[in-house]
């Protein structure tokens, strides 16, 4: 037998395979989509009503802010926006892709470039240092310029950067932490902490030489840099307390227990500070739920040891969600006549891919999506900039010709023509997901690819698969959120959010009106030298 015919039967028995697996999906048979989207006029009245709502973005939202709030998904580049979107709809009972995310209806879209002064493909702390502290900054790093050395505590003085939550509160605005991670992890610690390394969670992960030179651990610095924090919400609860001390949920796990060499126990520490001033603790669900907001001015919870739980693994009868922890610290700080500014991080979406475990990722991200919709029931669009984005993106992706409908978890509806194996649509560029069976690759059709904690086939092996470095997503919607448009470096959302909110350096442009604030921009200095010589000459 020649070659040529030896090649054409491995492409008809591949062929044959592959229509096999169309037919086995459905693929040939009643178009999986509503009868509607069969007649031109559907989509063309949909489009319609999108071209009129557009057009109403023309009367631009020139308010000044009075609240600011940003949601963070931690690894949430645009595939998993796209992902969740779907998950979302199928959780509803629906086919999924033409479902709408809180965020998609948000007016204004633009993308962020997130690389780190030394990464091309970045981490969580230099990025958080971006969006946050307005100045890009080295991997590694939290709230201290390029100029600083990760792991270096000598590099630390005189580099320190601060953020937009101290801006905010300088200016007389309640503040607040929400996180699924812990309080001390990389995106809520650049809010309030000038650290050269990120990892340095409390003084037992520090070298000697960093507590000898002086430098704090983050968990001290949460409520030692800026004093009074309104409220901070999330896990870390180790941290806190001295090293061995038996936690309050876990007291026989040893791995619960305190870390810190100081003996120091911050939260005593607290409370004895906000006795007085009516500031709460709580450590779980119950306790968080039972609190009136209108007599609570300070609120600090710990829900955990280190992370939160992933939300689909959540005790809901013990642990909060992300939405009530973001209800309950809206209660509180809208209360300030000055307004608030409000840090929400969705964090275990990073967690989730980290690991391979598509599944846990994206019902993170629906969660997170559930809470930008209490926000928004509970705040004004007249007053109140939020803005949705992401710190950077992972080298996660789903593909392969799925139908419409089609389980976001499940396979793709053909075999591959080279091992003529089946694949799950979700995969990862690189991660624990790789699997070779017998010295090929793992028939997924012989596992349980639905359950919630399968890790998606990767392509190169890795203990813990790697963020990746395309530009994300950042959606706005309020006063001023018009001025995030296109492509711009990932540190200039917080000089958008300050000016908006008329905090921080961004003050000389606010203007009165009519008995209402609103805000105009100030001429450049040359601009108005020239407008007054005209009008002498």
């Amino acid at each position: 037998m020649s070659p040529q015919s030896n090649t054409g039967g491995r492409l008809t028995v591949t062929a044959l395979l592959i229509i096999g697996s169309c037919l086995l999906s459905g693929g040939l048979g009643k178009p999986p989509f509503p009868e509607q989207e069969k007649d031109p006029k559907f989509w063309n009245m949909w489009a319609q009503r999108t071209l009129q709502n557009a057009l109403t973005l023309q009367n631009l939202n020139q308010n000044k802010a009075k609240n600011l709030i940003l949601f963070l998904g931690d690894g949430m580049g645009v595939p998993t926006v796209t992902a969740a979107r779907i998950l979302k709809g199928q959780l509803n009972g629906q086919s999924g892709e033409e479902t709408q995310l809180e965020m998609d209806k948000f007016p204004f879209v633009s993308l962020a470039k997130t690389y780190n002064t030394n990464a091309q493909v970045p981490d969580s702390a230099g990025t958080a240092t971006a969006y946050l502290c307005g100045v890009k900054a080295n991997e590694g790093t939290v709230g201290v310029s390029a100029a600083a050395v990760r792991s270096q505590c000598n590099t630390t003085k005189g580099n320190e950067v601060t953020s937009i939550l101290r801006w905010a509160k300088d200016a007389g605005k309640s503040v607040g932490i929400v996180t699924t991670t812990r309080v001390n992890h990389a995106t809520p610690s650049a809010s309030y902490a000038h650290s050269v390394d990120r990892d340095w969670y409390s003084d037992n992960e520090m070298p000697a030489d960093a507590v000898q030179g002086g430098c704090k651990d983050i968990a001290r610095q949460l409520f030692e840099n800026i004093p009074n924090i309104d409220v901070i919400l999330g896990g870390g609860r180790k941290y806190m307390f001295p090293k061995n001390k038996s936690d309050v949920e876990y007291p026989d796990v040893m791995k619960h227990s305190g870390t810190r060499n100081d003996g120091r126990n911050l939260v005593q520490e607290w409370i004895d500070k906000m006795k007085d001033k009516r500031g709460h603790y709580v450590w779980n669900k119950k306790e968080l739920l039972s609190l009136n907001p209108s007599s609570v001015d300070y609120l600090l919870g710990l829900f955990e040891p280190a992370d939160l739980t992933y939300d689909l693994e959540r005790n809901k009868e013990t642990d909060p969600s992300l939405t009530e922890m973001v209800q309950v610290a809206i209660k509180i700080l809208r209360k300030n006549p000055n307004g608030f500014y409000l840090l929400v991080e969705g964090g275990r979406i990073d967690h989730g891919h980290h690991e391979g475990k598509a599944k846990q990722a994206l019902h993170e991200a629906v969660e997170m999506d559930r809470a930008i919709g209490i926000a928004d029931l509970m705040t004004s669009i007249h007053d109140t900039l939020t803005i949705v984005t992401a710190d950077h993106s992972h080298v996660f992706s789903f593909g392969g010709y799925t139908l419409r409908g089609k389980n976001i978890f499940g396979l793709a509806p053909i075999l591959s023509d080279v091992d003529q194996k089946p694949f799950t649509s979700i995969l990862y560029g690189n991660g624990p997901g790789f699997k070779i069976v017998n010295g090929v690759r793992e028939n997924v059709s012989t596992i349980n690819y639905l359950e919630n904690n399968y890790q998606a086939q990767a392509a190169v092996p890795l203990s813990m698969e790697t963020h990746g470095g395309e530009d994300v997503a950042v959606f706005a919607k309020g006063p001023l959120a018009h001025l995030l448009h296109g492509v711009h470096e990932q540190n200039y959302i917080p000089h958008v959010m300050a000016y908006a909110a008329c905090i921080g350096q961004n003050k000389a442009h606010c203007m009165a009106r009519s008995g209402t604030t609103a805000i105009r921009p100030v001429l450049s200095s040359v601009a108005a030298v020239f407008t007054v010589t005209r009008l002498l000459c």
